[in-house]
């Protein structure tokens, strides 16, 4: 099977169930996003597994990869292509919680807001809570206009937070200054 098609080069793309909409289509911006936020999430795993202290926090994104497919796959679908892609279930949220409630436990307390850096992987947290909060948006755009699974929705606003306490939990364990805006 080859790689292109050529169907695209008009400026349209089938959505799951065969629906032609164009590129510019809020399900494709918003899947598109999510694709985008699965790559960094690898990328971010990638660059975990170098770090013993860090195993299962690899674990939890390995698992986040599968999630955004799922999700990417609930914003692709079109018209006649509802019953052709898994549900998210509600496991997959509480699963979220429950990883960001068992790192939180052990970070202390702050009271001022985080900026990113001081190691790369921090970073990268905050490279994928951004792109995650930019599919989330995404999400909520395409929702307004074509209704998109509630627990897609969910698990991106879920997910921005798991970035973001991943974080902190990077710097606690790498040993890295946490560095807090001080206006």
């Amino acid at each position: 099977m080859k790689i292109y098609t050529k169907g695209g080069d008009k400026g349209r793309t089938s959505l799951i169930g065969g629906e032609r909409v164009a590129k510019t289509d809020s399900r494709v911006e918003a899947y598109g996003t999510v694709d985008e936020l699965t790559a960094y999430t690898a990328l971010l795993a990638d660059m975990l597994m170098e770090d013993e202290r860090l195993d299962d926090c690899t674990q939890m994104l390995r698992r986040v990869e599968s999630h955004l497919m799922t999700v990417a796959s609930l914003l692709a679908v079109g018209e006649g292509g509802q019953d052709k892609v898994a549900a998210l279930n509600d496991a997959s949220v509480e699963m979220l919680e429950q990883w960001i409630d068992q790192l939180q436990e052990a970070l202390p307390t702050i009271d001022k807001f985080t900026i990113p850096g001081g190691d790369k992987r921090l970073s990268m947290c905050h490279v994928c809570r951004t792109v995650c909060r930019r599919a989330e948006r995404a999400t909520l755009r395409a929702d307004e206009e074509h209704g998109v699974a509630e627990s897609a929705k969910v698990y991106l606003n879920r997910l921005s937070d798991l970035f973001y306490t991943l974080g902190r939990t990077i710097t606690l364990r790498a040993e890295v200054e946490e560095i807090l805006w001080r206006p």
